[in-house]
């Protein structure tokens, strides 16, 4: 199975000290424990490479060295070394703990190791965002529904775009399922040197909050980048929502990005189009804000299993989108790729026929079963956070002719203020609720769903149609959909497209979606 190993462009060895041109040196430590010049490393041979993960480490590459939440990542030097690393870079406690480890190799101290990871990954790959049209996407929630439709736009004039984002890394056709969100610098920046060396043309970045703030995408000015909306989420590790916005709103500067595209639906959309130090087209797609671009006359059409709308230009021009997705909570992701597409200089009816010919976006609003008539309607989808359950399930019952069933839980070691609001959108919302375990990590599980049977009994006092169930997601799953009939719809909330299940620090494995195909399979066909 490929990984982010396999991300290997061709880079020619560089002197490190042109390497580490634009880096803050506060000293050198050479081979044998000794405080050194940074002149020193004039002579030093030639670098091809740089990684912050010891299991992704080449020969002649810069290993850094970087500060963890329960360890150092000096602890992994070793191992580095010996795949080939022939230079350490750390912070000033990784080099004291260096002293112990009898490094071969030189150690390159400085104050923010991962920062200076981001400048000398830019300086190896030779900025290859340059070579490329680029664009990049952050917000709470449609990240990932809108990279990939992005990604459809850009096909309006390259034929196959790299991704790199929540699901998977897709540069032509090397393909893996990818670790978080936004990978680390280093591997951005060889993503896009290899979909650059392949002559792709084109790339998307989805951008977490986290991203900007940990400097993944640090040297990268995107062509053009957008902004979904900003919720209830991650404030467990921001403490509130200004400082989340912040985060996000760096995308937005010149440092990042050369023109915008704001979703202006909330508030923080509105004051990041007033805010933001970059040029920027507004949209209004599920409010009637005024904006740049206006979304009208939004409604499912059966007929084609889609869902329909009016896209309104800057000059009242009127252009009828049916997109793939299904669901009014996609009509905001799919107007800010549309626009996004259109910043490029792009014509807005070709990036339209480009988007509404996208691939299906796992784990997002998808059907696991869509031709069946005679069993239940499975749908499984990513939404995790109140805002984005409540539009999710508001779309789902439009396309529901019986009852709307919900299988949910919420994950362990994050965000718990949200955990009783995203209970009580399920209650008023859905009609029948089974409540189960997400990732539950090092969280007890019976408490995370005794948070969840707080919330829904706020609005349920006598929990009617609710039922906990306590074994596990797969026997929730089973249950949800053994006990529906046709015209009901079952959807899977808060997994998305995740191959695991997190338990005490195991990934297990787990798929929504392949585990719901298979319910379906043995209680709705005759064997």
């Amino acid at each position: 199975m490929s990984s982010v190993v396999d991300i290997r462009p061709t880079i020619d060895p560089m002197p490190l000290s042109h390497a580490l041109v634009g880096v803050d040196v506060i000293s050198v430590i050479d081979q044998q424990g000794q405080q050194a010049s940074v002149d020193s490393l004039e002579e030093y041979p030639g670098v091809r490479g740089v990684t912050v993960a010891s299991d992704d480490c080449d020969q002649d590459w810069i290993f850094v060295a970087i500060p963890g939440l329960t360890q150092h990542g000096i602890r992994f030097a070793s191992t580095a070394v010996d795949a080939g690393a022939t230079v350490i870079l750390t912070d000033e406690d990784g080099a004291r703990q260096a002293a112990d480890l009898a490094s071969p190799v030189p150690i390159v101290v400085v104050a923010h190791p991962r920062r200076e990871a981001a400048r000398i990954a830019a300086t190896l790959a030779n900025r290859p965002a340059r070579r490329l049209t680029t664009m990049a996407i952050t917000g709470t929630n449609g990240k990932t529904t809108t990279s990939y439709l992005m990604r459809a736009a850009l096909k309006t004039k390259f034929a196959d775009p790299a991704l790199c984002g929540t699901i998977e890394t897709r540069i032509g056709d090397l393909r893996f399922l990818s670790s978080r969100t936004t990978a680390e610098a280093p591997v951005i920046q060889r993503f896009l040197a290899l979909a650059a060396e392949r002559n792709l043309g084109a790339a998307v970045v989805e951008s977490s909050s986290h991203a900007l703030s940990f400097h993944r995408i640090d040297g990268i000015v995107f062509d053009v980048v957008g902004f979904t909306n900003l919720q209830h989420d991650h404030l467990d590790y921001y403490g509130d929502m200004d400082t989340y916005f912040e985060a996000k709103k760096q995308l937005f500067t010149p440092a990042h990005a050369r023109r915008g595209v704001v979703c202006v639906d909330d508030e923080w959309g509105q004051r990041l189009a007033r805010e933001s130090e970059i040029p920027v087209a507004t949209v209004s797609a599920l409010t009637d804000h005024q904006a740049d671009w206006q979304v009208r006359d939004t409604h499912p059409d059966q007929r084609i299993s889609r869902t329909v709308f009016t896209l309104i230009d800057p000059d009242g021009g009127r252009h009828r989108v049916a997109m793939p997705l299904l669901g009014q909570v996609n009509v905001q992701n799919t107007a800010v790729a549309i626009v996004s597409a259109v910043q490029l200089g792009y014509e807005v009816n070709e990036v339209i026929t480009s988007v509404e010919n996208a691939e299906q976006i796992p784990g997002r609003m998808q059907k696991i079963n869509p031709e069946a008539t005679d069993q239940p309607l499975v749908i499984v989808d990513y939404a995790h956070t109140p805002e984005a359950l409540e539009w999710t399930l508001r779309s789902t019952r439009e396309l529901t002719r019986g009852r709307l069933i919900i299988v949910f839980g919420t994950d362990g070691d994050r965000d718990a203020s949200k955990r009783e609001g995203l209970a009580q959108v399920a209650a008023q919302e859905a009609d029948i609720l089974w409540v189960t375990d997400e990732n539950p990590r090092t969280e007890d599980p019976q408490e995370i769903r005794d948070y969840l049977m707080r919330g829904i009994a706020n609005v349920r006092p006598d929990l009617h149609d609710v039922t906990e169930v306590k074994t596990s997601r797969r026997d929730a799953t089973r249950m949800a959909i053994q006990a529906a009939q046709a015209g009901d719809t079952v959807i899977l909330t808060g997994k998305g497209p995740e191959w695991y299940q997190e338990v005490m620090g195991v990934k297990h494995a787990y798929d929504d979606a392949a585990v719901a195909a298979e319910v379906l399979h043995y209680s709705f066909t005759d064997h």
